[in-house]
């Protein structure tokens, strides 16, 4: 069968990924086409476009890319024209893909969305979009399956969070072996984690970082995106700060705390047992139109979203200071880590447990045969 996979993001790389090796499993046949990242190329098929490629955050760096965003699109939707799938898998990623959902239809290609958009949190009238022109929406997070039935929308099935197999998966660790592959002293690890785009990381970093005088018995350890240059990080880095590139979990699983962008990543420190603190600070006229958009939400990471509750801290906008970032690493290092990680524990089980990617890849060539 010839599946056609769309993802935009570095977590939509890795989950994507995933799925098409368990596509694979089920189907050895399998052929891809994709937009993605390194990941989905080492599975194997034909790259059209990377995801740094892709990625614009925020309000206005959207505008000012327009023009860019729209061309990609109208190449898309002649690509897949000439290749003509038999699926199109979307992965997140709304206002590209439900784009080209919408066009895909227009072929008669059968569209599955997995990992849906967050409608729950803002611009839920794409629900009426995603009815019209997706056949099944495969979703990750326990409370959505009940959002879309809400909206008498009942294509839609749950089949488990995929990090939880991409955590399970991983091999034992030690942190002293760790320590010296990167050459780093012995002191505890702080996991810096600013994200994955060249604009957030320049604007999360300098605030990540003023707090280390405050903690001189640990070193910081920046999580490189893969989607940027070494070169890139080289000037925040020194004796006490250490750059790690591609090994974002096992330097998660050698530390004892994180400060963490708001995104997947929060949720995957919280899997490896990490107490963190989530931070978040865009443009001020993105932050106030995000806003003013998303009214219906509490909290902002997923990790608190799923529990309902706040498990981890969240430090937005203008509460990121150095002052409140000392505080709550402060907290999570010496007052709430037990009750953090017993959080995490509860989390785990709401998740579903494992094979999210089998079950995806299961209902995906199943409607093929």
């Amino acid at each position: 069968m010839k599946y056609y996979i769309i993802a935009g993001e570095a977590s939509g790389d890795l989950h994507g990924s995933n799925l098409m090796k368990a596509i694979l499993k089920q189907d050895p046949n399998a052929e891809f086409r994709f937009w993605g990242g390194d990941l989905m190329e080492s599975v194997g098929g034909t790259l059209v476009k990377h995801y740094r490629d892709l990625a614009f955050m925020g309000f206005l760096e959207v505008a000012k890319n327009i023009r860019t965003i729209l061309k990609n699109i109208k190449f898309c939707k002649e690509d897949l024209k000439n290749y003509l799938p038999d699926t199109l898998v979307l992965i997140d990623y709304p206002g590209f893909n439900l784009r080209i959902a919408k066009f895909a239809k227009s072929l008669g290609i059968r569209v599955v969305y997995y990992i849906s958009p967050q409608l729950w949190a803002w611009k839920e009238g794409r629900v009426n979009i995603i009815k019209k022109y997706v056949d099944e929406m495969l979703v990750i997070l326990p409370f959505e399956e009940d959002f879309y039935k809400k909206h008498q929308y009942n294509k839609v099935r749950f089949v488990g969070h995929p990090l939880l197999d991409a955590i399970s998966d991983l091999k034992p660790i030690s942190k002293d072996e760790f320590k010296k592959e990167f050459n780093l002293n012995d002191k505890e690890i702080i996991a810096l984690l600013p994200g994955s785009r060249k604009q957030e990381v320049e604007k999360m970093l300098s605030i990540m970082l003023s707090v280390r005088e405050r903690f001189e018995d640990y070193q910081f350890v920046i999580a490189g995106a893969p989607s940027l240059p070494r070169e890139f990080y080289q000037k925040y880095v020194d004796d006490d700060v250490h750059f790690v590139s591609n090994r974002t979990y096992d330097l998660l699983r050698c530390s004892s705390a994180a400060l963490v962008t708001s995104g997947t990543a929060t949720l995957e420190t919280a899997l490896l047992n990490v107490p963190e603190v989530v931070c978040y600070r865009g443009s001020k006229v993105s932050y106030h139109i995000g806003k003013w958009l998303i009214r219906n939400i509490k909290y902002i990471s997923l990790v608190n979203l799923i529990m309902n509750k706040e498990v981890v801290k969240e430090l937005i906008q203008d509460e990121l200071t150095t002052d409140n970032l000392v505080g709550e690493l402060h907290k999570v290092l010496y007052e709430n880590r037990e009750r953090i990680l017993l959080d995490y524990k509860e989390l785990q089980n709401k998740l579903g447990g494992k094979g999210a990617s089998d079950k995806a890849a299961m209902v995906i060539i199943k409607a093929l045969l």
